[in-house]
């Protein structure tokens, strides 16, 4: 009997114990530990001679210097906060060459102006939110962007949403944004009104010049009648781990793009009309005209697979195509090798891409002025290019190193030589620093 109230008072009082204290919470990872700042630099050059500015042809220089700081917020155990903000300070032959006539020497296009047009500075902004679910399986993000040059304003919003499922062996996304900018017409100088200087040095009289080959310079021009653009992308993505070394992935992207899609200040040149110069300085006959709308499509693959606990090889390709008349196809490999226990990765790759040209594509001077859409920019051009990179990471796992209240958790410096087969050349080379605030 004694027992058998014992176990009576036991299934009484137990619920108030447990009540008062509830059974443990399972431990839940947090998506993201401690905020994380990452801090980017990277100098670019280039080198070529077919400047769309002077309608194909031209000295292409340009040299850009960029600084990026990136921070990631853990706002709780399931939501970060990230903000990402940069500059970028350029300097560029053939932009220069907007106004050849402000820099106090000879025009020529392949010798850059030495006026205002010459050098710019762009900037840019995101915020971006991202929530996952208590399991870790579904991740939702959204991001709001902006960024602005002298000749040119985007805002852009963005969402995407992804599911794992099987145990995390399979990945579903899904992804969508849209932008939209706003040109400030900037066309070349001869194309304005007299005495127009429009920032890139004085005021600007055709008349003061002497006009060689045909002296009645009279080009086909008549400004440009919207300066928006609006860009639309939606995308499916599917990752799959196939067995314990190899892992694929599959991505499709759909681009519509509307608005003002030629670029006002890029010359073009007919065959059928008489040139007329300025010193060595072939003037416009009008300005890059394409069509106000661009659908783009492409299906991409990766497929990792893991060597070696040491080595991985990963590899890319991408088909694309738009209603412009471009086909391309993109190819590439990098093979990580990791040294020191991981700490040190090594990251040497190739990449090689070709397409064909746009319709609307001619080099120089060989545009008939019956066209209705015309183009001498040679990124639309048919040309195949080939990229070779290097790169070097450590990771500190240790956070060992310390700059103020930040471990240092790794390093990133890498470099990419770029060539075309049109003699176009371009060499990049990045640093990154990425710390953990404490």
């Amino acid at each position: 009997m004694k027992l058998y109230l014992i176990w009576i008072a036991s299934l009484i009082v137990s619920p108030a114990i447990l009540a008062q204290n509830p059974p443990a919470q399972p431990y839940k990872k947090r998506v993201l530990e401690s905020t994380e700042v990452d801090l980017l630099s990277s100098y670019y050059t280039q080198s070529g001679k077919n400047a769309a500015v002077s309608g194909g042809i031209g000295d292409e220089s340009l040299q850009d210097a960029t600084g990026t700081i990136v921070i990631a917020i853990p706002l709780t155990d399931d939501d970060v906060l990230t903000i990402d903000a940069g500059v970028s300070a350029y300097t560029s032959a053939s932009s220069s060459n907007i106004n050849p006539f402000d820099g106090g020497q000879p025009a020529d296009p392949f010798v850059a102006s030495s006026g205002e047009s010459q050098s710019d500075t762009w900037a840019n902004g995101v915020i971006r939110f991202s929530h996952s679910s208590d399991d870790r399986n579904r991740i939702w993000s959204a991001s709001a962007s902006f960024a602005n040059e002298y000749d040119y304003t985007s805002v852009g919003v963005s969402g995407s949403f992804a599911h794992l499922f099987h145990e995390k062996n399979t990945e579903v996304s899904v992804h969508g944004s849209a932008f939209f900018d706003q040109w400030r017409l900037l066309y070349p100088i001869e194309l304005r009104p007299p005495g127009s200087g429009g920032g890139e040095g004085p005021p600007f009289h055709l008349e003061n010049y002497t006009i060689t080959g045909n002296p009645n310079y009279s080009p086909l021009f008549t400004p440009l009648t919207k300066s928006g653009r609006r860009s639309y992308a939606a995308g499916l993505g599917l990752s799959q781990i196939l067995s314990r070394n190899v892992q694929g992935s599959l991505v499709l992207d759909i681009i519509l793009q509307e608005g003002q899609l030629s670029t006002p200040f890029q010359r073009v040149y007919f065959s059928d009309v008489e040139n007329s110069f300025i010193d060595q300085f072939h003037l416009a006959d009008d300005i890059e005209r394409m069509p106000n709308t661009r659908l783009k499509f492409a299906i991409g693959g990766r497929l990792n697979a893991y060597i070696h606990e040491a080595i991985t090889v990963r590899t890319f390709y991408r088909y694309y195509r738009d209603d412009w008349g471009i086909h391309a196809h993109t190819a590439s490999v990098e093979l990580p090798v990791k040294f020191m226990l991981g700490r040190i990765t090594l990251y040497p790759s190739y990449r090689y891409y070709s397409q064909t040209a746009a319709d609307a594509f001619r080099p120089y001077d060989q545009h008939l002025s019956t066209n209705t859409y015309y183009t001498s920019d040679y990124d639309l051009s048919g040309y195949t290019a080939n990229q070779f990179g290097f790169g070097v990471s450590y990771t500190d796992i240790f956070s060992a190193l310390r700059l103020w209240r930040m471990g240092l958790k790794s390093i990133d410096l890498k470099y990419y030589h770029y060539t075309r087969n049109t003699g176009f050349s371009s060499n990049l080379v990045t640093i990154g620093f990425r710390f953990v605030l404490e």
